[in-house]
């Protein structure tokens, strides 16, 4: 290896990592150093020789190396362990050593002095700088900070490569204190068998962590020397790992030990990923990649280690619970402290991946219980955690846990496999849930409930989530994913999981499937057609927070589904049983999970798998023939998507008799398979009427050929069996009339026909299932409606939709007034109690529905007097929040007279004040006014955001008000781009807290190619704002560069 006559031999060490601010002043240098080579060869080691007799003894300074990283010469980028990346140049006469302060505003030059001084210069965190250099610092050595960033690295599914060495054992010790918190952690290292020995990277986030030491097998290791740290990776060279006279091996099989002490800020943590404090309480969030801002580590879901040893230590009074992955196995008081220091140990025993790593230190309450697995019989101690002051809300998370529990050993025969379940409440926190091992951290909204703070609907949340980060355990934990681009391995399975206990728990899978679905057109759908499209797996990310998303989780759901039609209830559960049977304690790939399917049941899936790689909505159309004389019927599938070869798609079918509605041929599941096939039915007495897709079998658009087309929906809206495509069926038939009426059909259609008699169909039925009633009674979506037009006009459409819901309503009004009435009675048998069963959440579900559909009338004065008393007294009288919340809603958008402001005014004041001390009603309270139909809303909204309890810092806030709105098309969209402009500035304030948060609301501009030409542009023109801000995270960057393609 040759060195530059310019470098002279300039060389830079460090025992421990300079954390350095923004800006820097000069200093003098510490202590010369000279590399000499002892070969002519690149690849020789060297010999680093002291000047000084007072270098720093922690070094050895015989010791060879077998790389010199962190020379400094001409034009070379310099980095600190992350901290400085900017660019060194020469100096007019030699380039000396510079050691840069973080003591100044501004970088200006120190005096003029040689650098030969021998007094060694400590450094903040500990350690010795030691510099060579001869020369004097002049005024033209600059440190350029402003050099532009590079752009953000992709990342490919293709990349992936195994690690050279892994992390086999984990040792890590927490002191937490009031502005800073030390982790020290140990790492049992082994070579990885079987892969080529190379540099190990260990993830650390730069702007997280500051090194304070580092050793492997107890000697300290030197920067540029036996590592390296280059922004957000530390590198531990290879023939540092593997010294001679240690083995081939790396220590043996016991490993070689590497320890690391950084010094984190949790309390300045905006991000919330990694460890952070949530008002009083410390807590974790390390899925994808937080745990790079906790410690130095292989980041990575492919290392699985055995985290032996986590001790937590913190203020006995401030913090009495410490809470970690998996069994607590020692604890007590810390010695010198006089009893107010505590700490706690929690050992996991199975192998696990950083993301799932978790601890949490605060003061909490709790309520608890056990729960006997079958049929081992373990006796686990549950317990859900959160502040003292909302103890009395998590009995419903408690019970939803213990249904979770014996629901999986039932389904699948998994059993839980630690003596604690743990799960913590918190307030400040990006996602929905956690499934760490043994300790699950939660979204308040998806844990705290009593009837008068949560709806229906969150308690069915809560079940469904609970239940969600449950099944994770086996598919998540025991089995995760090799990599993040298989991410639905175990979100989508998990979300399937997920959705069939729902629908067994509310006893109405129907009515499940109708939630589902019209989740998956309203947030996946769109996804798929938009900038940000990709298949379940993906094949490239800039941030990987930016995929998990609807078409991961809830088309990867649908994907799984299909298994288990194509397959069946006993061929899925035989394929669910060998993917744990080989893969328990492994890393897999979405590639695994097809093999155990297809091996278990003798199946060939390959075609199957090209739903993994195929990204957008495919369509299935159907052409239909009945052959009288030869008695068949002749069914003829085709499909169309993105992928070159054809998608292996289930369709569940019914046939109807077209006369009776009689079914005469059951449901059959058909495999298209081909870009086109005919499937024949004999033996039929007489046409038949086919009811297509049934259950939405397959994730697709369905396209109908029938010349009568509106006649076919509202046959099957009155007969079909198949619950879903009964309601499918009305929706078509809505959605219909919805457009006609934007286009200026006159109401009085052949199809206002027919929607008026399916209406009046399903407002009649008798029916014990209120929740299907009600579902067959609402209006599509304007999102759904959306993705059905070509170029979207938000305004006409919200009219339109809202002129249909008038018509029905006024033709109707008796008979729904009268349900009305009639449900409002059998309610009240029940007194105060809110009951929340099946039967009783669907009564609730029927008459907001119904009170919706009344309130809507408001053309004249006196309808607005009618509906604003309607609504005002089920808000008074109503003693859970699902009929205060339902009445409010409606409320809210009323105007007019000054009676009826009034009555919505006060309304809105009186919620607030009952919300007072409980944020996750005051989330409500702001989602209310967020979604209101009104001419000022926009104004309404940006009032809000200067309100005392608005805050960006926290997600959910910041979601019930700026996403809430995001969402309220018509006013979001109104002309003049104001909406967009409000947004932009939110966002652009949002990505200097919190990346993850401002790209999820940056997703509401980038389907500007949607609108019309004025509105587009306009949406545009934020994107290109955004793009610009210097500087961006990548998070957002991702979303707005793809939005600008």
């Amino acid at each position: 290896m040759r060195i530059s006559p310019e470098a002279k031999a300039t060389f830079l060490t460090a025992t421990t990592s300079l954390l350095l601010s923004s800006s820097y002043q000069y200093v003098r240098p510490a202590v010369a150093f000279v590399v000499v080579p002892t070969s002519s060869s690149p690849a020789a080691r060297f010999v680093v020789a002291s000047t000084s007799t007072s270098a720093s003894s922690s070094i050895d300074r015989r010791r060879p190396y077998s790389s010199l990283a962190a020379f400094v010469h001409p034009n070379t980028v310099v980095s600190h362990g992350g901290r400085i990346n900017g660019v060194v140049h020469r100096s007019r006469t030699t380039i000396g050593g510079v050691i840069m302060s973080p003591t100044a505003s501004t970088c200006t030059p120190s005096s003029s002095a040689t650098t030969n001084t021998a007094s060694p210069l400590s450094l903040r965190g500990g350690g010795t700088a030691l510099y060579s250099g001869g020369g004097v610092a002049t005024e033209e050595t600059k440190v350029a900070n402003s050099a532009p960033p590079p752009p953000p690295r992709e990342i490919y599914r293709t990349d992936y490569a195994p690690l050279p060495f892994v992390v086999k054992n984990v040792r890590m010790n927490f002191d937490i204190r009031d502005g800073k918190t030390i982790v020290e952690s140990e790492l049992t290292i082994v070579p990885n068998v079987g892969v080529n020995v190379g540099d190990l990277i260990l993830d650390g986030e730069a702007d997280a962590l500051t090194l304070l030491s580092i050793s492997l097998d107890g000697i300290d290791l030197i920067e540029g020397i036996d590592y390296a740290i280059d922004g957000d990776a530390l590198t531990l060279y290879s023939k540092t790992l593997l010294l001679p006279g240690d083995g081939a091996s790396g220590g043996g099989d016991a490993g070689r030990k590497l320890k690391t002490r950084v010094e984190i800020v949790p309390e300045t943590n905006t991000q919330l990923s990694g460890l952070y404090k949530s008002g009083k309480m410390y807590c974790t969030q390390c899925e994808a990649m937080g745990f790079r801002r906790i410690t130095y580590y292989p980041d990575r879901p492919d290392n699985m280690a055995i985290f032996d040893s986590v001790r937590i230590e913190a203020d006995a009074d401030l913090y009495p619970v410490l809470l970690g992955n998996g069994n607590k196995v020692d604890g007590g008081t810390v010695g010198g402290s006089e009893g107010k220091r505590h700490y706690a140990t929690w050992s996991d025993p199975f192998p696990k991946p950083s993301y799932l790593f978790c601890i949490v230190a605060g003061n909490l309450g709790s309520v608890s219980s056990s729960y006997t697995t079958r049929p081992s019989g373990r006796v686990v101690h549950l317990e859900v955690f959160s502040e003292p002051e909302n103890v009395s809300k998590l009995d419903h998370a408690l019970t939803s846990l213990k249904k979770s529990m014996m629901w999986d050993e039932d389904t699948y025969g998994l059993e839980y496999d630690l003596d604690v379940y743990n799960i913590v409440a918190v307030s400040d926190f990006n996602m929905g849930a956690m499934e760490n091992k043994g300790l699950n951290v939660f979204n308040t909204a998806l844990t705290l409930a009593d009837p008068k703070s949560a709806t229906d609907s969150d308690y069915e949340r809560i079940e469904s989530v609970v239940g969600h980060e449950y099944f994770h355990n086996w598919t998540g934990n025991r089995v995760t994913c090799r990599d993040w681009f298989q991410l639905t391995l175990k979100e989508g399975l998990t979300v399937y999981r997920d959705q069939e206990f729902s629908g067994d728990m509310m006893n109405s899978h129907a009515v499940k499937r109708i939630e589902d679905v019209n989740a998956l057109r309203a947030r996946q759908f769109p996804e798929d057609a938009g900038p940000m499209s990709h298949p379940i797996r993906p094949e490239s990310y800039i941030s990987m927070d930016n995929f998990y998303t609807s078409t991961v989780y809830s088309k990867g759901a649908e994907v799984i589904r299909m298994y288990r039609t194509l397959l069946g209830k006993d061929g899925f559960r035989k394929g669910m049983d060998l993917y744990f049977k080989r893969h328990d304690g492994s890393a897999v790939t979405c590639d695994d999970f097809l093999s155990a399917m297809a091996d278990a049941n003798n199946a060939d899936l390959a075609q199957f798998g090209l739903w993994y790689s195929t990204s957008g909505t495919p369509t299935v159309k159907y052409v239909t023939k009945y052959d009288e004389s030869a008695k068949t019927f002749y069914l003829t599938l085709s499909q169309e998507s993105n992928s070159a070869k054809p998608l292996h798609i289930p369709v569940a079918v019914g046939l109807l008799d077209k006369v009776s509605g009689e079914e005469v041929v059951p449901t059959k599941v058909l495999e298209l398979k081909e870009k086109e096939q005919t499937f024949e039915f004999s033996g039929l007495d007489g046409d038949v009427l086919p009811s297509v897709l049934r259950g939405f079998s397959a994730p697709v658009k369905l396209v109908g050929s029938s010349v009568d087309e509106e006649n076919d929906w509202a046959f099957l809206a009155a007969n079909d069996s198949d619950g879903f495509n009964r309601w499918e069926s009305g929706q078509k038939l809505y959605t219909s009339l919805i457009f006609q009426t934007m286009r200026g059909v006159q109401s009085e259609s052949k199809t206002m026909e027919h929607v008026c008699n399916a209406f009046q169909r399903t407002l009649t039925l008798d029916t014990d299932d209120y929740s299907i009633q009600a579902y067959g009674l609402i209006l599509p979506t304007e999102s759904s409606m959306a993705e059905e037009l070509d170029v979207v006009d938000p305004v006409s459409l919200h009219k339109a939709r809202g002129d249909v819901k008038k018509l029905i309503a006024r033709k109707f009004h008796s008979s729904i007034r009268a349900k009305y009435d009639e449900l409002t009675s059998a309610m009240k048998s029940n007194g105060d109690e809110i009951k929340l069963d099946a039967t009783s959440i669907g009564q609730r579900r029927l008459r907001n529905v119904l009170l919706d559909y009344l309130c809507s009338l408001k053309e004249t004065a006196e309808e607005r007097e009618a509906a604003s008393k309607l609504a005002k007294n089920q808000f008074q009288t109503s003693c859970g929040m699902t009929d205060r919340y339902a009445a409010l809603s409606c409320l809210v958008s009323m105007e007019g007279e000054q009676s009826v402001v009034d009555r919505r005014d006060e309304a809105l004041q009186n919620f607030y004040h009952d919300a007072q001390g409980d944020a996750l009603v005051i989330d409500k309270w702001f989602t209310v006014q967020a979604m209101a139909d009104l001419p000022d809303a926009l104004e309404k909204v940006k009032a809000l955001v200067k309100h005392p309890d608005f805050t960006l810092t926290n997600p959910n806030r910041c979601r019930s008000l700026i996403s809430v709105f995001s969402g309220n098309a018509a006013h979001f969209h109104a002309d003049g781009g104001e909406g967009y402009k409000f947004l932009g500035e939110i966002i652009a304030k949002t990505d200097k807290l919190n990346p993850q948060l401002s790209s999820r609301i940056g997703g509401a501009l980038i389907r500007w190619k949607r609108y019309s030409n004025e509105r587009g542009s306009l949406m545009k023109m934020e994107l290109q704002k955004l793009a610009e801000m210097k500087p961006i995270s990548n998070d957002l960057f991702e979303v707005v560069s793809r939005g600008l393609k």
